[in-house]
């Protein structure tokens, strides 16, 4: 193995909490410190052996949160600081640049992840070209300069439930089983969860009954006028907007023998890729076919443990039957569906389950895969082996 082969000595998170919940008055920085700061206590590290600090954040407006984050949580002033943000996927592709940077040589010890407090999101302008004009408050940025190719997400995947017939019914079933998943296997989810504001697990996920699935208000239609079956996209077959952070620990094998760390996983390969930005909840599959390719993997079957955020019930559906999954063997703790979406931090969660369900299982040389796509069209998804 080579002196800069990136290894995983660690893995943390905060809990997931929907937007104007628990986290509501903390800054990115107040939820992203204490994550850090226990994944270094549980590697046996100090903050003077960390390199550099990359994260992935969506909704910050400028700024360096990667910077705000280490310098609260105690690194020394030296520690570079790097904030990315491709939307959904900017927490996994944080960890895959990470994993980069030590195979360059740049750096031998690394944290990497993804932070995101909606609940304390800037409010949005539009400045106007003349000084006398009211600026106009937006939600999201434009992710395709084509406005005919830039649709809003949750439409999109009405329009592709619609176009596929999957019907209501079925992203219902797929969202409450995610939901149960969560809920019974809280005291497991536990031990990736650092303590933040006092909570110490998931705040969204519960337990929903068929019935109380069907009523639940519909949020979006497909745009066909299919009427059968109907396919519409439920309040409870999307991932509810949240706060979170998530963070992974990488360093070269160089380091780890320096540091008398046993990294107990490693680094495969990885893939970003683009798609066309009318219909980015297919971007997560295609980024998985590029990772698997380039680690020497023939299909997603052949890892022991895969997670994709699902933002939607039905993306979480398609990427499962275009691989040929059944959705059981996916998010085996729950996904994205059920926690929600901390939209930075989200592919950095995806990651930190994945580890931590490979150390569940222990065994040695099996493969983790995780996988998130995001607006405009963009995937992200990345392979790791247990070394136990």
């Amino acid at each position: 193995m080579s002196d800069h082969h990136p290894l995983i000595a660690g893995w943390a998170r905060s809990g997931v909490v929907p937007h104007g919940g628990a986290f509501r008055a903390l800054a990115a920085h107040d939820i992203g410190a204490p994550v850090l700061q226990a994944l270094l206590q549980r590697a046996g590290l100090s903050a003077a052996d960390v390199d550099a600090v990359i994260l992935g954040n969506a909704l910050g407006a400028g700024g360096n949160p990667a910077r705000m984050v280490a310098l609260a949580a105690g690194l020394p002033d030296r520690c570079a600081a790097l904030t990315i943000d491709t939307q959904c996927c900017a927490g996994l592709d944080a960890i895959a640049l990470a994993a980069g940077m030590l195979a360059s040589g740049q750096a031998e010890v690394v944290v990497a992840g993804g932070v995101e407090a909606w609940s304390r999101a800037p409010i949005r302008q539009h400045r106007p070209l003349d000084p006398g004009e009211t600026p106009i408050a937006y939600e999201r940025p434009a992710f395709a300069p084509d406005p005919a190719r830039d649709p809003d997400l949750l439409q999109a995947a009405a329009d592709y439930a619609e176009a596929h017939r999957i019907a209501r019914s079925t992203q219902d079933s797929y969202a409450v089983q995610s939901h149960a998943r969560a809920v019974h296997h809280q005291a497991a989810l536990a031990a990736e969860i650092v303590p933040v504001a006092g909570l110490t697990h998931d705040a969204y996920p519960r337990l929903v009954s068929a019935r109380a699935a069907q009523r639940l208000p519909v949020q979006a239609r497909g745009t066909g006028g299919l009427a059968e079956p109907d396919c519409a996209v439920s309040t409870l077959a999307i991932s509810t907007r949240a706060d979170g952070a998530a963070m992974v620990l990488l360093m070269t094998a160089a380091a780890a023998a320096r540091l008398r760390v046993t990294p107990p996983a490693e680094w495969s390969a990885s893939a970003s890729v683009g798609l066309d930005p009318a219909m980015p909840l297919l971007a997560a599959e295609a980024a998985t076919r590029k990772a698997l390719q380039r680690g020497g993997l023939a299909q997603a079957q052949d890892c022991a443990v895969v997670e994709l955020h699902d933002a939607f019930a039905v993306q979480g559906l398609a990427y499962c039957s275009a691989l040929g999954l059944e959705p059981d063997a996916i998010n085996c703790l729950g996904g994205g569906i059920a926690r929600g979406h901390p939209i930075g931090a989200s592919g950095a969660i995806a990651m930190v389950r994945v580890l931590a369900d490979l150390e569940r299982l222990g065994q040695a040389g099996a493969h983790g895969l995780a996988s998130v796509a995001g607006a405009g069209g963009i995937g992200a998804a990345a392979l790791v082996q247990w070394r136990g």
